[in-house]
């Protein structure tokens, strides 16, 4: 690849190698996973080769697809319509919702080193055990462990239930959302445990035979008829019926929920292994490594079976297993590496040789496949369909605005809607000068701590506002570095005079007194060390309405202008732009989680984030905020209003806001540290300007942000390299096409906090356990 440097090179295939070691010798991790849609039911595997990728096949369409093929995965679980794995370079947990076309990945967690079990429920809960036996859920809001969750060694996820064994004794413990949020106990202890829709199953350790409950109603608890101690060693259960595998001969016999037999097509074949989910039955033939499917409801025999996916990983590549090891599964993993026969409890094992591997066939691609490399790229490929107006809007105004940053500003509402071009403006007399508004303000509480400055004394300091003490523009107004008599370093916002020439004029000033009065409402009651703050204010009626904001002064001006314009900035340093951040998503935290009510800032951007005199970075300029809704889950029906680049392209499109419409703008602002490029910058071979969502995130997801990382930086170190990786899927995370993807500020916040840990480890630390 172009661009490559040596030393990154050298510590990603160190860090590969590392996750491999830390892979935990475990059966309840698979490479096989089935989950069903309202619609359909897709079965999805590792496939062997340079990367272990995952192909998925929809059984009702009778089609196969890839989901990130250039990304290796080590395992693979899936469930309510959700399909859920393990990257191998970072123990990252991503899982794509099945429903929505194309599937897009979404990262859960970041880091989960150790995982040996995985597990996603049947509405697409997430759970999972490491090797320290510690319980790790996602995507669940009905759980609350009250207390501590027991040990367990391995786990079983079904609808709004989560079953497991404890380590050594086998006791069965299950927790059922809604029933008290306590864990209980079962007996008998039993060797396995396996989760259907509403019922479980296990093999009971003292007779060895099936046992079936439901533990979200009455807990009946019946016995599989008609089978010999210990016939079987692998269970899986799909809704109101069960599949098991024998030990002896490794086929497969099924039942319905009162424990009567169903015929199965495959009664003489031999597996690996089970999966299932609804009413379909998955398993891989020991024989040729295939994946075959059918209905197992159906109950009949015969040649009902669809070829699935034609050679799949039979299973996760380990370093050592407890029992037999897969014959000739060496030849299918990393050096060294092996893949344990299933169930180790109870091996019983085909000695046949494995299909020879040396050249794996890939499963049947349709003739509309896109390219495995550029799948990635068509991903994330609709953000960019999805703000390509935002960014032909701002090519459009730059044109006219002198290549500053544009802008759009909105005045209140949707309903509050400005004349449309060509209708006659309202035959009302154009406004005055507004009478002063912050007695009315200080009324209400606002204000009471600010001082009130004089403007004889604001136009002296300023030398009467002249240009030489301009520093630059905000919300409302130009902005005005000076000293008060006291000696206190400043900067001065004033608002610009309005003016009742044009119809659209006034409007634009309208905004303004909007947008003075939001900063000044806003920021007098907060206070928040990564929150600018304001100092006071001066509001005189003179020839015309004079309304000034005073702050403290930032000594070390704006993101924006260290990364794009200064040459001896500081932030030539990783560490450094990862602190940087983390104080800004600190302030914004405090907006969304502590203000009371919250509040949206609606222009988060690095030109909007200040530098202080020990380089301590605030959120500034507060002119286009608003109060959020009480509810997390709701919304301000609003105009679009922001920076063009940074605009959350869902609320661009229909007009909600959102918490999660800054955290996009601050996903941006991620990218700009990483990168070093404008959200919205020119491209070197002169065409249209790009936006740095769309140049970035494939990489990002394709694993390769090497390729987009600013090269006026060092290349990051072995103890910095993971964690700009991690600040880049975060990244990726927040500029997410859909608000409820993203992730909230309190989680930006704490993976920042984890990622500065990481970054700033001495040489003797353990860079394996960075984010545990």
């Amino acid at each position: 690849m172009a661009h490559q440097n040596p030393l990154f090179l050298f510590f990603l295939v160190f860090l590969l190698s590392l996750t491999f070691f830390c892979f935990p010798s475990s059966a309840s991790l698979s490479t096989v996973a089935v989950s069903q849609t309202s619609n359909d039911t897709i079965a999805c595997a590792l496939i062997p080769g340079d990367v272990n990728a995952i192909s998925c096949y929809n059984y009702r369409q009778n089609q196969s697809f890839h989901l990130l093929p250039s990304v290796g995965f080590r395992a693979v679980a899936g469930g309510g319509g959700f399909v859920c794995a393990l990257r191998i370079s970072n123990s990252a947990l991503i899982c794509w919702d099945l429903r929505s076309s194309p599937a897009r990945p979404r990262r859960v967690a970041r880091g989960q080193l150790g995982i040996a079990a995985l597990q996603v429920g049947w509405r697409g809960q997430v759970c999972a055990l490491d090797s320290a036996e510690n319980l790790s859920c996602w995507r669940w809001s009905g759980v609350n462990f009250t207390s501590p969750p027991p040990r367990l060694s391995s786990i079983a996820v079904g609808d709004q239930f989560l079953c497991g064994r404890r380590n050594g004794s086998n006791a069965v413990e299950c927790y059922v959302t809604g029933l008290g949020g306590g864990w209980r106990s079962r007996d008998p202890p039993m060797l396995l445990v396996a989760a259907g829709m509403r019922h479980a199953c296990g093999l009971v350790a003292s007779t060895g035979k099936v046992e079936c409950w439901s533990p979200v109603s009455s807990g009946t608890v019946y016995s599989v008829p008609d089978h010999t101690a210990y016939e079987f060693n692998q269970l899986a259960l799909g809704d109101n019926w069960s599949c098991a595998l024998r030990a002896s001969n490794r086929t497969v016999a099924c039942w319905r929920a009162d424990g009567s037999r169903l015929l199965t097509p495959l009664d003489q074949v031999e597996l690996l292994h089970l999966s299932a989910e609804g009413s379909v039955l998955c398993g891989v033939v020991s024989g040729n490594y295939s994946l075959i499917c059918w209905n197992a409801t159906e109950g009949r025999p015969g040649p009902q079976t669809s070829l699935a996916l034609s050679y799949v990983l039979p299973g996760p590549c380990v370093s050592t297993c407890q029992s037999q090891v897969l014959p000739g599964s060496g030849n299918l993993c990393p050096a060294g590496w092996v893949i344990c026969a299933p169930n180790d409890f109870l091996p019983n094992i085909s000695t046949s040789p494995p299909p020879s591997i040396q050249s794996p066939p890939p499963p049947s691609p349709p003739a509309h496949r896109i390219s495995r490399r550029n799948l990635a790229f068509v991903i994330v490929g609709s953000v960019g369909t999805a703000i390509g107006v935002a960014s032909l809007a701002c090519f459009l105004v730059t044109r006219f605005c002198g290549g500053m940053t544009c802008r759009v500003h909105d005045s209140g509402p949707i309903e509050q809607m400005p004349p449309a071009p060509g209708s006659q403006p309202s035959q009302a007399s154009p406004p005055k000068s507004r009478p002063p508004q912050l007695g009315r303000l200080v009324s209400l509480g606002v204000g009471a701590k600010l001082e009130e400055f004089p403007l004889e004394m604001l136009v002296k300091v300023t030398n009467n506002f002249c240009a030489s003490s301009r520093t630059g523009t905000g919300s409302f107004g130009s902005v005005y570095e000076a000293y008060l008599p006291d000696g206190r370093h400043v900067a001065i916002k004033r608002a610009e005079a309005p003016s009742p020439s044009s119809v659209y004029v006034r409007h634009y000033h309208q905004d303004n007194e909007h947008a003075f009065e939001a900063e000044l409402a806003f920021l007098s009651r907060l206070n928040h060390k990564n929150l600018v703050q304001l100092i006071g204010f001066c509001e005189e009626e003179t020839a015309e309405l004079e309304r000034v904001l005073v702050y403290e002064f930032m000594t070390n001006g704006s993101l924006h202008d260290h990364l794009h314009k200064r040459d001896d900035s500081r932030l030539h340093d990783w560490v450094f732009r990862i602190r940087v951040a983390l104080d800004a998503a600190r302030g914004i935290e405090y907006l969304h989680t502590y203000a009371v009510p919250p509040i949206i800032h609606r222009d988060i951007k690095s030109a909007n984030i200040l530098l202080d005199a020990t380089w301590t970075a605030k959120v500034a300029d507060f002119g286009l905020s608003l109060m959020g809704p009480a509810d997390e889950s709701g919304h301000l029906s609003l105009r679009a209003a922001g920076t063009v680049g940074y605009m959350d392209p869902e609320y661009y499109r229909l007009q909600q806001l959102t918490t999660k419409s800054d955290v996009y703008s601050f996903g941006v602002v991620l990218l700009e540290l990483l990168t070093g490029y404008k959200a919205i910058h020119k491209v070197p071979d002169g065409s249209s300007p790009r936006n740095v969502v769309d140049f970035a995130v494939p990489f990002i997801v394709s694993d390769e942000i090497h390729q987009v990382l600013d090269r006026r930086l060092s290349p990051p170190t072995p103890y910095e390299i993971e964690a700009v990786t991690y600040v880049g899927y975060l990244a990726a995370d927040c500029v997410s096409l859909e608000g409820k993807d993203r992730p909230s500020m309190t989680e930006v916040v704490s993976s920042l906090e984890r990622a500065l840990a990481a970054c700033m480890r001495t040489p003797s630390g353990s860079r394996s356990q960075s984010f545990d």
